[in-house]
């Protein structure tokens, strides 16, 4: 089952029982997704952009869009307007398709992953996960590989409020870490 339709039908009415909730539309479900790669030391370097843009292509599936700075930082030796990361938001299909993705294949590949620390969600019910390489999603090949890089993906809920985004990704399937 499509983790789309298993909230439809299992997670949405869990959801609106254990928050206490009448409408489906007060329930808190996930916005969309955003990935994000900043290229830190490496932003004078041309190839090093392309391939940043090709494996979050490959990853996601969609061209990201390529981040400029707002203004400048001489301590970084940052100008205006450098391109200095890359950028994809992902909603509707593309986003539950990359969440099954991510909870189902990427977390167990992850080297040492024991779960994820609960309070990584903010008070605004927002989910960050940082990686240190890209290596564990399953459409990067191991050869292919020029440069690793890692990236941070932010997952953006409907709810402002912390502990049910909390419920919402624990039923959705997300490896929380015991306590």
């Amino acid at each position: 089952m499509r983790l789309k339709e298993k909230y439809k039908k299992e997670i949405l009415p869990a959801l609106k029982k254990e928050l206490g909730l009448k409408n489906d539309y007060l329930a808190p479900k996930i916005e969309k997704v955003v990935l994000n790669v900043g290229f830190g030391k490496h932003t004078k370097e041309k190839e090093y952009a392309a391939i940043v843009v090709k494996t979050l292509t490959k990853i996601t599936g969609q061209k990201p869009v390529l981040t400029k700075a707002k203004k400048a930082i001489s301590a970084f030796k940052i100008r205006e307007g450098m391109i200095i990361g890359a950028l994809v938001t992902l909603r509707g299909d593309r986003m539950y398709d990359f969440v099954e993705r991510l909870v189902n294949i990427t977390f167990p590949r992850v080297r040492d992953f024991r779960g994820i620390l609960e309070n990584i969600i903010d008070h605004d019910g927002n989910l960050t996960i940082g990686f240190k390489e890209h290596l564990p999603f399953p459409e990067i090949k191991q050869e292919d590989i020029d440069h690793i890089h890692g990236l941070e993906i932010t997952i953006v809920t409907s709810t402002q409020n912390r502990a049910a985004a909390l419920e919402l990704f624990r039923l959705l399937g997300f490896p929380f870490k015991k306590n």
